[in-house]
C-alpha cells in the first residue's frame, strides 16, 4: 500500500507484485547477446468470478523474467502446469527487432517458489 505523507500530501512510489498461479508451459532459459542469462515463463492467473467487470475471459497470462542465478535454477526445475508463487516488480523491456524497436511488460521476479 502506498504511504501518504500528511504534511505534503505526496505519495511514495511502489512497484511490488505477488502472483500465485500455474505455469502455461515449461520455463525457457535464454542466452542474451550481452552474455546475460534469463529464464522466461508464463503464469496463468484466474480472474475472480465475483468481479464487477463482465468479461468472457476467465484467466490472464503474465510473462515473468527471472535473472538471478539461484532463482533461474529453481525455475528450471518446474514442470509444465506447476503451481508457483512469484514476487517481484513490473518492468518494461526494450530491444531491437528486425522491424525496429520492440518492448513488452513483464514481472521481474525477485523470489519464486513451487507451492
Amino acid at each position: 500500500m502506498a504511504k501518504i505523507s500528511t504534511s505534503t500530501d505526496q505519495f511514495e512510489y511502489l512497484n511490488e507484485v505477488s502472483l500465485i498461479g500455474r505455469l502455461s508451459g515449461v520455463p525457457i532459459e535464454k542466452d542474451l547477446p550481452s552474455g546475460d542469462k534469463v529464464v522466461e515463463l508464463r503464469v496463468i492467473i484466474g480472474r475472480p468470478k465475483n468481479s464487477k467487470i463482465k468479461s468472457k475471459v476467465s484467466v490472464d497470462t503474465i510473462d515473468v523474467a527471472i535473472w538471478g542465478a539461484k532463482n533461474r535454477k529453481t525455475a528450471l526445475k518446474f514442470d509444465e502446469h506447476s503451481w508457483i508463487e512469484v514476487k517481484g516488480a513490473i518492468r518494461r523491456r526494450f530491444w531491437h527487432s528486425p522491424s525496429g524497436l520492440a518492448s513488452r511488460w513483464q514481472v521481474e521476479a525477485s523470489e519464486i517458489y513451487a507451492i
